[in-house]
C-alpha cells in the first residue's frame, strides 16, 4: 500500500468521523433537549429503556454518546442504574443503523439501473450537499440551518466512505494484505484488532465503516468479519469508561455496565457460534462479505445478544454494584436516606420527624465541609480538597432528596404547625446547601493560593485568620442551635452576623489601603476579596438558619417581622451579645472608627 493510499485512507476516516459528528449534532439540535428528556423520563421499564436507547442512538449515530449521556443522568441521580443498563443495551443495538446508512454508498455501481445510479455515492453526496448548503445559506430559521448541518454531515460521511473504499481498492491484489487478512480469521487476533481500532477511533460506527470499506477488496470473508465485529463491540466501551472516571460511584457503575454488557454479548455469541461450527462445520464461514452482509451480520449479532441479555438486567446491576462496592460513608448516607420512606407520607407527624433527623445529618455534613475548607487555607492538601468536593456533592444529594420528599409532603393534609415546619425545613436545606457551595468556593481559593504560591501580607493573613475564627464560631452556634433546637443559642447568631459584616467591611477598607501603599498586589487582592465575600455569605446563611429555629419556637409567620425582633435593642440580650463579639473580633481602633 503506497504512502498516498495511506494518506487517502486516513483522510477518508477523518471525513467519515467529522460527517458522522456533524450529522449527529445537527439531529440533536433539531430535537432540542427532547432526546435527553425522553431518555430519563420514559425509561421506566427495561423494554422502554431498550427501545429508547435504540431510537436515540439511531438518531445521534453514536452508542458512546448515548451511553455517556446516560452516565451523566445516573451521576446526577436523574436515572437509576437499572434504567441506565436498559438504555445502554438499546444504544448497543441502535448503533447498527449507521452500517445500513453506509450501504447507500454501495448502491449505484456500474451496471445498476438508472434509478439506483442516482443513489451512487458521488451523485447522492452531491445532491445532499447542494441541498444542505442551500438550507444553510438561504434559510433564516435556525431549525432549517440545523437540517442543513444534517445534510452536509451526511454528504461528508458518504464522501469519506467513498474515499476509504478508493484508498483500499488496490489491496485486493496485494499478497501481504491477503496474508494479513487470513491471519485475522483467527478469532482472538480478529477480536483484538477490532478492539484496538475502535479504542483509537472511539466509534464503533466508524470501525464498522472501515470494515465495510475493506469489503470492496473482496478479501473480507465471514470468518474475518465476525471476530472484528465482536472486537468492535468491546472497543466501543473505551470512551464510555473514560466518561465515568470522574463520576460518582453510581456513574462509574453505569459506565462499567457498558463494558460488562459488551463482554457478555461477545462471550455468549462467540461461544455459541464457534462451538456449533466445530460440530456442524458451517459452509458460509468462507463466504466473501460485502457492505450489506457486514451490516446484516452486525445487526443480527447486536439484536440477538440484546434479546438474550435483556432478562438479566437485574443480575448485571448486581454484578457492577459488586465490582464497584459502596464505601462505608456512602452506605451511611444511604441509611440516612432510608428514613424518608414513601409510606411515611401518609403519617405527616412521622414524616416531619424523619425529615428533621435527615436534615440534622445534612447539617453535620455541611459543618464538616466548612471545617475542611478553612483547614485548607492553613495547610493545603489534595486529599483535603477532594474531601470538600465529596462533601459538597453529598450535601447536594441530601438537598435533592429532602426537597423532593418535602414537596410530596406538602400535598398531604397537615396541621398548621406541620405546614410551617415543612416550610421552614425547605428554607433550611437551601441555606445548608448554599453554605456547602461556599465551602467549595473557599477550597478552590485555597487551591489557587497553593498553585500560584500566593501569600497575603502579615496583616492581611492575621485579618483572615480572625475572620475564619468568627465564621467557625457562628457556624458552631447556628448548627448547635439547629441540631438541639436551642432557641437561646439561636438568638446569639444574628449579633455575631452583624459583627462579621463589620469585620468584612473593615478588611476591605484595610486591603484597599494596602493596595494604595503597594503592600499588596491586585492579583492577591482578588483572592482575598473572594474569600471575604464567601465568608460573608456563609454568615448570612447561618443567620437564616437561626431564624428558622426562632420562628419554629416563637410561632412567627413573617420572616421580616422575626428579623426585626432579632435586631431590636434590649431584645434577648442583643446588645450584650454585640458587645461580647465585638470585644472578641474587633480591635479598639476598629470600634472607634465609624464605618457606616
Amino acid at each position: 500500500m503506497s504512502l498516498s493510499s495511506v494518506i487517502l485512507l486516513l483522510g477518508g476516516v477523518a471525513m467519515f468521523l467529522f460527517g458522522m459528528s456533524l450529522m449527529g449534532d445537527g439531529l440533536k439540535k433539531v430535537a432540542g433537549n427532547k432526546l435527553e428528556l425522553i431518555l430519563y423520563r420514559l425509561s421506566s421499564t427495561p423494554l422502554r429503556g431498550i427501545l429508547l436507547g435504540t431510537g436515540v442512538t439511531a438518531v445521534i449515530q453514536s452508542s458512546s454518546a448515548t451511553s455517556v449521556m446516560v452516565v451523566g443522568f445516573v451521576n446526577s441521580l436523574m436515572m437509576t442504574l437499572r434504567q441506565a443498563i436498559a438504555v445502554i443495551m438499546g444504544a448497543v443495538l441502535g448503533t447498527s443503523v449507521t452500517g445500513w446508512v453506509i450501504c447507500l454508498s454501495g448502491m449505484g455501481e456500474t451496471g445498476a439501473s438508472p434509478f439506483l445510479q442516482l443513489l451512487s455515492t458521488e451523485t447522492l453526496s452531491a445532491i445532499v450537499a447542494v441541498a444542505g448548503i442551500l438550507f444553510r445559506m438561504i434559510s433564516k430559521k435556525q431549525t432549517m440551518k440545523h437540517v442543513g448541518d444534517i445534510l452536509m454531515g451526511f454528504a461528508v460521511l458518504m464522501f469519506g466512505m467513498k474515499t476509504m473504499s478508493g484508498a483500499v481498492s488496490g489491496l485486493r491484489t496485494d499478497p501481504a494484505f491477503l496474508s494479513l487478512m487470513t491471519s485475522f480469521s483467527n478469532p482472538f487476533l480478529g477480536i483484538l484488532l477490532g478492539i484496538l481500532i475502535t479504542a483509537i477511533l472511539q466509534s464503533a460506527s466508524a470501525s464498522v465503516g472501515i470494515l465495510q470499506a475493506l469489503s470492496s477488496t473482496g478479501l473480507i470473508t465471514f470468518d474475518v468479519a465476525l471476530p472484528m465485529i465482536l472486537g468492535i463491540a468491546v472497543g466501543a466501551s473505551v470512551p464510555v469508561l473514560m466518561s465515568g472516571m470522574g463520576s460518582s460511584r453510581n456513574g462509574k457503575r453505569a459506565a462499567l455496565s457498558y463494558l460488562v454488557v459488551e463482554i457478555s454479548r461477545v462471550v455468549l455469541f462467540a461461544a455459541a457460534f464457534y462451538i456449533l461450527d466445530a460440530f456442524l462445520h458451517f459452509s458460509f464461514t468462507h463466504m466473501t462479505m460485502n457492505m450489506f452482509s457486514i451490516a446484516l451480520l452486525n445487526t443480527l449479532f447486536r439484536l440477538s445478544t440484546v434479546l438474550l441479555l435483556a432478562p438479566f438486567i437485574p443480575l448485571i446491576e448486581k454484578l457492577v454494584t459488586a465490582l464497584v462496592p459502596t464505601d462505608p460513608e456512602e452506605q451511611a448516607e444511604s441509611e440516612d436516606m432510608k428514613r424518608l420512606e414513601e409510606r411515611f407520607l401518609a403519617y405527616p407527624t412521622l414524616a416531619v420527624e424523619q425529615t428533621r433527623l435527615t436534615i440534622n445529618k445534612m447539617a453535620q455534613l455541611t459543618w464538616d465541609s466548612i471545617v475542611c475548607a478553612t483547614d485548607l487555607l492553613h495547610e493545603y492538601t489534595e486529599k483535603g480538597f477532594q474531601d470538600v468536593v465529596k462533601l459538597e456533592s453529598t450535601v447536594d444529594r441530601y438537598e435533592d432528596k429532602i426537597g423532593s420528599y418535602l414537596m410530596k409532603l406538602t400535598g398531604r393534609e397537615m396541621t398548621e404547625t406541620q405546614n410551617k415546619a415543612v416550610s421552614q425545613y425547605l428554607r433550611a436545606i437551601t441555606d445548608l446547601e448554599r453554605i456547602s457551595d461556599h465551602s467549595m468556593n473557599i477550597a478552590e481559593r485555597a487551591q489557587e493560593i497553593q498553585e500560584k504560591k500566593i501569600r497575603f501580607s502579615d496583616k492581611g493573613q492575621k485579618e483572615m485568620e480572625n475572620l475564619v475564627a468568627a465564621i467557625r464560631e457562628i457556624m458552631s452556634i447556628a448548627f448547635e442551635s439547629f441540631l438541639t433546637g436551642n432557641v437561646d443559642e439561636a438568638y446569639r447568631v444574628e449579633p455575631l452576623e452583624q459583627v462579621i459584616d463589620r469585620i468584612c467591611r473593615k478588611m476591605r477598607e484595610k486591603h484597599t489601603a494596602r493596595l494604595q501603599k503597594g503592600k499588596c498586589t491586585i492579583g492577591n487582592g482578588y483572592v482575598f476579596n473572594d474569600l471575604i465575600s464567601d465568608f460573608e455569605r456563609v454568615s448570612d446563611h447561618c443567620s437564616n438558619i437561626a431564624l428558622v429555629i426562632v420562628e419554629l419556637a416563637e410561632n412567627a409567620l413573617d420572616v421580616h417581622e422575626m428579623s426585626d425582633v432579632l435586631h431590636r435593642e434590649h431584645q434577648h440580650h442583643y446588645t450584650e451579645y454585640i458587645e461580647e463579639f465585638q470585644a472578641r473580633y474587633l480591635s479598639k481602633k476598629d470600634l472607634l472608627t465609624a464605618d457606616e
